[in-house]
């Protein structure tokens, strides 16, 4: 038994497919009580999962910054329409998307390894501007402002023909996001993430000690990206739809002020990110509802209360939502374990000598824990 706990410990394969089983039959159960509509905001918040997986590998990871996100998920959802409108199948759709976009993100990565700090920002702000145009420069084959619609996916006949297409489009989704958390999880813990964030803390030192900087940013950038159109692709499959005003500027930046607040370099940020962009604009909308604002101010309303909780978000947990959830963590796990009774306080005298008892193993755990890296949560 010991024996086959310390293998599952040491190995990063087992640990990953041991998360994405749990989180896959929590998902599973949670769907199968919720309601239709509740269903399509899983299914949203699952494939903006899969952009904000990428994005906080990107940025969290390897330092990058992109505000051209939202133009990969273009690609990933354009790349679905053609395909599904040629009689493709679901799967292929899908593969092919993170294909095409990983191709797409290679000289994007390429070019922004050569670039740093708002020279970056302004070249992806471009990518995410300029990319969407292309539907209206062609029309015949983009299908201009109006976009490609596709065809809803049809539940299996397995699964009787009364079941919800809302819960199967959760399904699919949230396959999707399974499989990105598996990738990621398996590249945080690898040689490649731990090189990642080696580049991330001092790229002169990394290229002394052998990593190819560029090679190494270019990479994160091409998965990255890949991650962003298999979310895009999920999107035109959620809503049946892919059109330029989908994709707007401000989803880039809405994609990024996500990452942010929900926390670099951790997945489960990007999983408090995902909840965020699900759930703020619908309570925006209610607060515009209730108070009778304007048009202009109800269209603005949503950017606007992004750009406050970021602020609160930083000035109360600088490393983000899930920073914040590890540092109350790290403080409540000392006294729930002196109340266990396997651990005291260090300030507590022993009653049986006259000087006090300092636990060297329970400081010593919670000074590895706050020493880790976010991307090792």
């Amino acid at each position: 038994m010991t024996a086959a706990r310390g293998v599952f410990r040491a190995s990063t394969l087992l640990r990953s497919l041991a998360l994405v089983a749990v989180v896959g039959l929590v998902l599973l159960l949670v769907t199968d009580s919720l309601s239709p509509y509740r269903n399509l905001q899983l299914a949203d918040g699952a494939y903006y999962f899969c952009v904000l997986a990428g994005l906080t590998v990107l940025a969290g990871s390897s330092g990058q910054i992109s505000l051209g996100h939202g133009a990969f998920m273009a690609v990933g959802a354009y790349t679905v329409a053609k395909l599904g409108n040629a009689g493709w199948a679901l799967l292929p759709e899908l593969a092919a998307a993170v294909v095409v976009t990983l191709i797409v993100g290679i000289p994007v990565g390429m070019a922004a390894s050569r670039l740093r700090g708002p020279y970056l920002a302004g070249a992806t702000l471009a990518f995410a501007v300029g990319l969407p145009a292309l539907a209206d420069k062609f029309p015949a084959f983009f299908g201009g402002e109006n976009g490609l619609s596709i065809n809803p996916p049809v539940p299996p006949s397995s699964l009787g023909s009364s079941f919800p297409l809302e819960r199967w489009e959760a399904w699919i989704a949230c396959g999707g996001a399974l499989v990105t958390l598996f990738v990621f999880y398996n590249v945080n813990h690898s040689g490649i993430g731990r090189s990642l964030r080696a580049v991330r803390d001092d790229e002169i030192a990394a290229s002394l000690a052998g990593l190819r900087v560029g090679r190494m940013q270019t990479l994160a950038f091409a998965l990255s990206a890949a991650a962003a159109g298999l979310g895009g692709g999920l999107l035109a499959v959620v809503t049946q739809l892919a059109q330029p005003g989908a994709f707007p500027l401000q989803l880039s930046l809405t994609l990024l002020a996500g990452v942010v607040i929900g926390g670099l370099g951790s997945l489960w940020g990007a999983v408090w990110g995902a909840a965020l962009l699900v759930l703020l604009p619908n309570w925006t909308n209610d607060i515009a509802n209730s108070f009778s604002l304007s048009t202009n101010v109800s269209h603005n309303l949503p950017i606007a209360v992004y750009g406050l909780v970021l602020i609160g978000a930083m000035l109360l947990w600088p490393s983000g939502i899930q920073g914040g959830v590890r540092a109350a963590a790290a403080a409540v796990r000392p006294r729930v374990a002196a109340r266990a009774g396997h651990a005291r306080p260090a300030d507590v005298p022993d009653a049986g000598a006259g000087e006090p008892t300092v636990h060297v193993g329970s400081g010593g755990a919670a000074s590895d824990e706050a020493a880790k890296t976010p991307s090792e949560h």
